[in-house]
């Protein structure tokens, strides 16, 4: 069987092409990995004005969130989920030293306990505060900004909390339901 010449070239450039984009996912991956001992920023992920989710932070990242110009960070991660992540305490005494308001709500597994809600929900309602909200890939976080968010007096509509989600990459349709019922009891604004 011969393959004509134009067909080789063919082959070779797809083949080519595929290297070169998973050269460029795996260095995008790399970039992005938070570092322990490198002081490597957290890669945060916007959700709307003045909310970011994170995967797990090292205290030497949240020491430099008071230079990107956060104030809060709000711990859904519990204590010994993995052996060797940084517990709260030491995540709390770094935002302490850092000048940040700490708060720790523990979510274990996907469901956000109303305890995490209410701790972002204070974390999100104070005035000029930039909070990070995090727990060990963001997931937790968002589910919970989002249920935060949909409680909130003024807060976004359906629609647009799960769209800032999904920009994230957190996709939230699963909670469709809690935050239609959330936004229903709102207080309504004048």
């Amino acid at each position: 069987m011969r393959i004509a010449g134009s067909q080789l070239v063919s082959r070779a450039v797809g083949v080519l092409a595929r290297i070169v984009l998973a050269a460029i996912a795996l260095f995008a991956a790399t970039a992005n990995a938070a570092d322990d001992s490198s002081g490597q920023e957290a890669k945060l992920t916007p959700l709307v004005a003045g909310v970011w989710i994170a995967g797990q932070v090292t205290p030497q990242q949240v020491e430099g969130f008071a230079a990107r110009g956060m104030t809060a960070v709000v711990d859904l991660r519990p204590d010994d989920e993995e052996p060797g992540q940084p517990s709260s305490q030491q995540i709390g005494a770094a935002a302490e030293r850092a000048g940040l308001s700490f708060a720790y709500a523990p979510v274990e597994g996907g469901q956000p306990s109303q305890a995490a809600v209410d701790a972002v929900s204070r974390a999100i309602l104070r005035p000029d505060t930039t909070v990070v909200v995090y727990c060990r890939s963001g997931r937790r976080a968002a589910r919970t900004w989002a249920l935060a968010e949909a409680s909130r007096t003024g807060g976004l509509e359906a629609e647009a909390i799960e769209a800032a989600a999904k920009s994230a990459g957190q996709p939230v349709d699963d909670l469709r339901e809690q935050i239609a019922a959330r936004i229903a009891t709102r207080v309504k604004l004048p």
